[in-house]
């Protein structure tokens, strides 16, 4: 190895933590067991999914920076043709598909939510709302390319897409945050992250 790969590995290193690289590994592995069980129903092209649940908690356990590159790498794995999205499916057909909109709106879902988690780190109102938000963001992403890509109006596609989904979106949420907050502390507690 040359001096100059030595310096840039150490630097990468020192920038992430090898223990918060693996908890992105981790937290990344998480999202890719839970996202691919989806549940198709008949009023709509989306189906319910336990996507939502994966992001929520994994920004709740791991904050913007760190939540987001698990996301990141969720997505590249899918893209690359592993089977980690819903209908354990993969590959650029399914990203760019009706519903690849909530897929790429999971970045946008993950920074915003992330944001929310890491500047108000002891206010669950706050990182509630933050959820919520994100959460808006995603659905805004997904329903405008499920619009297009359906040539539905904006209106129908949200009554496709969202409307159905947002009490399970509220559960899913409301769990992820009970049980990845609790997580957090004590990885906060132990000093990993």
């Amino acid at each position: 190895m040359s001096t100059t790969d030595s310096s840039t590995t150490q630097s990468v290193t020192s920038r992430i933590p090898v223990r918060q690289m693996a908890l992105v590994g981790l937290m990344t592995a998480v999202i890719c067991i839970l996202a691919p069980f989806s549940l198709s129903i008949p009023i709509s092209p989306v189906p319910i999914s336990l996507g939502t649940l994966a992001i929520y908690f994994v920004i709740t356990v791991l904050g913007m920076k760190l939540g987001t590159c698990s996301v990141v790498i969720y997505i590249l794995l899918g893209l690359v043709g592993l089977p980690v999205f819903s209908g354990f499916t993969g590959g650029a057909g399914k990203l760019f598909g009706p519903t690849g909109g909530y897929i790429i709106g999971y970045i946008f879902m993950a920074l915003l939510c992330g944001f929310f988690i890491d500047h108000w780190k002891n206010n669950v109102f706050m990182a509630f709302l933050g959820m919520i938000l994100g959460t808006a963001v995603c659905y805004l992403f997904g329903t405008a390319w499920l619009a297009y890509q359906l040539s539905l109006t904006f209106p129908q596609a949200l009554m496709a897409g969202v409307i159905p989904y947002i009490p399970g979106d509220l559960v899913k949420l409301l769990l992820a945050m009970a049980i990845g907050w609790q997580l957090r502390k004590r990885l906060n507690k132990a000093g990993l992250i």
